[in-house]
C-alpha cells in the first residue's frame, strides 16, 4: 500500500541550455539559484527538505521532464549579498537539491493547456512564474502522466 501522505511538491522552470535533468542526474546534486522574482522567491521560501520537485524545461521544449528532491530549506544565495525583504525575509532565496528519476514521457505545456484539469494551473495562467506549487490532485497525475510515479 502506498504511503498516504506526500510532502509538497513545487515545479521549478529551467532553460535546459543552461540547466537539464540530464545535467541534474550527471551532478547528483545542485543548488537551485537565479530566481528573482517575488512570487518564485516567496515559493522558494517555503521549501523544505523533503519536497519533491518538478523540473521543467523552458524554451523550445516546455515540458516536465524529472523529478527532484530538496535536500534542505531556503538560503541566502551564496553568489549576493544577503539581503532580505521589509518583511525580514531572505531576497534572493536558493536551495538545494538531488535527482530523483527522469520523465519516461515529458508532459508538454501544450498538453496542460489542452487539459481542463489544468486551467487553473499557475503554470497555465502564469506562464513567465519560475517557481510554482503543485496542487496536490494536479500533481497526481502529471506524475502518472510523465511516468513519474
Amino acid at each position: 500500500m502506498p504511503y498516504p501522505f506526500r510532502m509538497p511538491t513545487y515545479l521549478c522552470k529551467s532553460e535546459p541550455d543552461d540547466y537539464s535533468i540530464d545535467d541534474l542526474k550527471r551532478d547528483g546534486s545542485t543548488i537551485w539559484d537565479g530566481v528573482t522574482n517575488p512570487t518564485a522567491c516567496i515559493h522558494i521560501r517555503g521549501i523544505v527538505k523533503g519536497d519533491e520537485i518538478l523540473i521543467y524545461h523552458t524554451g523550445g521544449e516546455k515540458a516536465v521532464t524529472g523529478l527532484a528532491v530538496a535536500t534542505g530549506g531556503a538560503y541566502h544565495d551564496p553568489e549576493r549579498d544577503e539581503a532580505t525583504t521589509k518583511a525580514g525575509d531572505i531576497k534572493f532565496p536558493v536551495f538545494d537539491l538531488k535527482y530523483r528519476k527522469t520523465a519516461k514521457t515529458p508532459v508538454t505545456l501544450a498538453e496542460f493547456k489542452a487539459d481542463t484539469r489544468f486551467a487553473d494551473f499557475e503554470l497555465v495562467k502564469l506562464p513567465r512564474l519560475s517557481v510554482m506549487p503543485v496542487p496536490p490532485k494536479l500533481d497526481t497525475i502529471i506524475r502518472e502522466l510523465a511516468g513519474l510515479s
